[in-house]
């Protein structure tokens, strides 16, 4: 009994509490396990996201940054190709009227014939020119006549007046007879010239080396010289042996477009073949209307190829009058500013610059003033681009599009 009240002594005043204070302990350590997990989840959750925000604005920054494509501006030819429309015309064009009335006898040239200076076309009847001309002959044979007749009595009244054998009142009236008479010849003999020069009009010729183009008359017609009706033309002749273009070349052009330039000739109906010409005389005025400089242009024609009347279109070789620059049209910006392009400055800075544009060519248009072969011109730039603005360029080869997009 005394053993078992020790041992209970024993347990009762010993260290039977062990484990109770052992139990704060481990609820700290909890806590701090569980904050730490806490802190962990908070710090994993934070982190990311901090990144993603920083990561989006970043992106954010750099697609504010347009990308855009410059490239050089491509030198122009020292000389300009201008194509313009062109009219063909004969170099000597000519309708052929009578000059004499009748019927007409016989033509012996028809359209298409090739014929020479001189050459006989047609013959015309005029039997009163003949009848006149008959008349006028007869006329001054009776005034050479009476002439004579006058000559002889004029003299024998001055050889009787030196013996005083007549009054000088005679030889007066003698004399001033002659007079009279020479002048009725006179006049007679340039009647007879004119009705023989009215006759020679029944022959009709060829005034110069060309081709008959047309025909407007026949056998038995009657021929009108316009004396009392319009006159009716005869024939039509054309020298094609060169021929003459006339062209309209526009203002722009005007101070180039001198004699001596070369300028080629090319037609639809014959593909692939050009006709050389040259500039030859200029009308030295713009025209008011069209504001335009009329200029010819001679073509060589022996071969007949070319016709009179034709359309062509003329390739004038006109020389450049100061360096020009050739730009995709999708570089131009046309805003209140006047007409600009984009060029990309220190290599990431925009700069607009406003140019002059020469000839518009499609695809491509020219520019005349506002650039230098340096510059490097946006070939498509953005609606908003402004002066200042950064840009980005694109990687050769690479367009605006896919250097965009991540």
């Amino acid at each position: 009994m005394r053993d078992s009240q020790e041992t209970g002594q024993q347990h009762s005043g010993g260290k039977s509490p062990a484990p109770a204070q052992l139990a704060p302990k481990h609820g700290v350590l909890a806590v701090v396990i569980v904050l730490l997990i806490v802190a962990g989840v908070v710090i994993a959750g934070v982190v990311p996201r901090r990144r993603a925000v920083a990561a989006l604005k970043e992106a954010t920054r750099d697609l504010a940054i347009p990308t855009v494509v410059a490239i050089h501006p491509k030198l122009g030819a020292p000389q300009n190709e201008v194509v313009l429309p062109g009219n063909i015309q004969a170099f000597n064009d000519s309708p052929i009227y009578a000059r004499t009335n009748g019927y007409l006898k016989k033509w012996y040239v028809d359209i298409g014939a090739r014929v020479k200076a001189g050459q006989l076309l047609a013959e015309i009847e005029t039997p009163e020119v003949d009848q006149q001309l008959d008349q006028a002959r007869a006329d001054l044979n009776t005034a050479q006549a009476n002439y004579t007749l006058s000559q002889i009595t004029a003299q024998r009244y001055q050889d009787l007046l030196k013996t005083d054998s007549v009054s000088k009142q005679d030889v007066d009236n003698a004399v001033g007879d002659f007079a009279a008479k020479k002048a009725m010849v006179a006049s007679a003999q340039s009647n007879v010239k004119r009705l023989e020069e009215l006759q020679s009009f029944e022959k009709i010729y060829a005034p110069f080396d060309g081709v008959i183009t047309a025909r407007n008359t026949d056998i038995g017609h009657l021929i009108n010289s316009g004396a009392g009706a319009p006159a009716t033309e005869l024939f039509h002749i054309a020298a094609l042996q060169e021929l003459r273009v006339y062209v309209n070349v526009p203002q722009q052009y005007s101070q180039s477009a001198k004699p001596g330039l070369t300028a080629d000739l090319t037609l639809q109906e014959i593909p692939g073949r050009r006709f050389k010409g040259t500039l030859v005389r200029t009308a030295e005025s713009i025209d008011v209307a069209s504001r335009t400089l009329l200029v010819e242009i001679d073509v060589d024609n022996r071969t007949g190829e070319l016709l009179p009347g034709s359309y062509a279109e003329v390739h004038l070789k006109v020389p450049a009058g100061s360096p020009a620059f050739i730009l995709p049209v999708t570089a131009l910006i046309f805003r209140s500013d006047g007409l600009q392009v984009g060029t990309v400055q220190d290599g990431d800075r925009a700069a607009l610059v406003n140019v002059t544009l020469g000839r518009d060519m499609g695809n491509e248009v020219e520019v005349v003033s506002g650039l230098s072969a340096s510059d490097l011109v946006i070939t498509n730039p953005p609606d908003s681009l402004v002066n200042g603005e950064a840009v980005r360029l694109a990687a050769p080869g690479q367009n605006a599009s896919e250097s965009s997009n991540p």
